[in-house]
């Protein structure tokens, strides 16, 4: 007797796979705007919690000086974990103490509790659910040759979330004040460990899986990398990134008020940052599939340097904040998808977490410095104005650190090939 069922589809090969892929890159990308989002918009609470606190502003610039500190630190450890033990378990950790940061400082009566909170907890917790941990995941799941492309896309969606956080942060600042603003932005933070179980596994395509590569430990994974002139010039360069955004993140908001600016351009020019953004990052993330990377971000930085010159040498106004806004936007963290991808092609994936985490350390360095000096030098000056001018001398220094990088494999992959 013959069955009257129907023979069930067939699947085409590797749907599932492509499937799984979308799924994963789509809750990885959340996960990004989810923890850029709220660490982008930290300057709209500067004002109020010194306010309400009585702390000064070189209180706030150290508490969000140590967490960019803890993020740098934090980001090659947990790169290496998600590395070792797979992505989703690194996730759901920074999801709670992304959440239990916000919470502390929300609760907080003494600088202390701003350092542990927004500087230890939100540090470390960014760090576990940072672009290096997101995108190493993807890194695993695509080919070679759309690592560029999918890089672009985790970075447009972290500025996405500085795009949607600058308005959402400021309007909940107005209706509810600045402590229920961050318990709703804690609350929020716990979405992401459900987002992380798409995440759960390490595929590994078009990865260059060499017997080389397999064998080599992590340790022999960092001496490579130290010893690579390449690594150590794209190491120094990122160290600038960090310095020019933290401290434009941090400060922005209240060097527009010192300047007379009404608060509400802070939110437009903050948002424009972040949409911006969105389109500088997947633009970036194209050129790098078909240009030298190293001039790229070379390009980039000398943009920057252009950039922030002109802004300061016209009359700051409503307009001038939305042209600078757009322009910055354009180049805020276009040079992630670069930085990352050529990382991927001198070491391979196979601890792209731990390698591209160490790259990143440099980046929060800048960082703990550009946000720090602003808060210092702002107390003891009266002005932002010195450390926008670091920025602009810095960011020609990397320029020049860029440009020399050859975009090729280590000796021991080469080899291998």
């Amino acid at each position: 007797m013959t069955s009257s069922r129907s023979p069930a589809p067939r699947r085409e090969p590797g749907a599932e796979s492509r499937y799984a892929t979308t799924i994963a890159i789509t809750a990885g990308c959340l996960i990004a705007l989810l923890t850029f989002g709220p660490r982008s918009a930290v300057g709209f609470f500067q004002l109020p919690m010194i306010t309400d606190r009585g702390w000064t502003r070189e209180d706030f610039a150290l508490a969000i000086a140590v967490q960019n500190l803890f993020w740098g630190a934090g980001q090659p450890i947990f790169g290496a974990i998600a590395d070792k033990f797979g992505t989703a378990k690194v996730l759901i950790l920074s999801g709670l103490l992304y959440s239990s940061g916000l919470a502390v400082t929300a609760i907080g009566e003494a600088p202390v509790w701003l350092l542990i909170g927004q500087g230890l907890l939100v540090g470390l917790g960014i760090a576990a659910g940072s672009f290096g941990i997101v995108l190493a995941a993807f890194a695993r799941r695509v080919t070679p040759e759309q690592r560029s492309f999918v890089f672009g896309l985790g970075t447009a969606a972290g500025s996405a979330g500085m795009f949607v956080f600058a308005p959402f942060t400021r309007g909940l600042i107005d209706a509810f004040g600045w402590v229920d603003a961050l318990f709703v932005m804690a609350g929020t933070m716990l979405i992401i460990p459900l987002l992380a179980i798409a995440l759960r596994g390490a595929p590994k395509i078009g990865s260059a899986l060499s017997t080389t590569q397999i064998e080599q430990s992590m340790g022999e994974a960092l001496r490579e990398a130290f010893a690579t002139r390449g690594y150590l010039l794209l190491t120094s360069g990122f160290f600038v990134c960090g310095f020019q955004v933290a401290f434009i993140t941090a400060h922005f908001p209240a060097f527009l008020a010192d300047r007379g600016i009404a608060p509400q351009w802070a939110v437009v020019g903050m948002a424009l940052i972040g949409f911006f953004n969105i389109i500088g990052s997947l633009t970036s993330g194209v050129l790098g599939q078909k240009h030298a990377k190293p001039i790229l971000l070379a390009l980039i930085y000398i943009g920057r340097s252009i950039a922030v010159t002109a802004f300061l040498l016209m009359p700051i106004t409503p307009a001038s904040v939305v042209v600078f806004s757009m322009v910055m936007g354009l180049l805020w963290l276009s040079t992630v998808p670069p930085t990352n991808a050529l990382v991927a092609i001198m070491f391979g994936t196979k601890y792209l977490g731990l390698l591209g985490g160490a790259v990143f350390f440099s980046h929060q360095v800048g960082s703990f410095l550009g946000v720090w000096l602003g808060g210092y030098l702002r107390e003891t000056t009266g002005s932002y104005d010195a450390v926008w001018w670091m920025g602009v001398a810095l960011g020609l220094f990397a320029a020049l650190v860029h440009w020399p990088i050859r975009e090729e494999p280590a000796p021991r992959l080469a080899a291998a090939e």
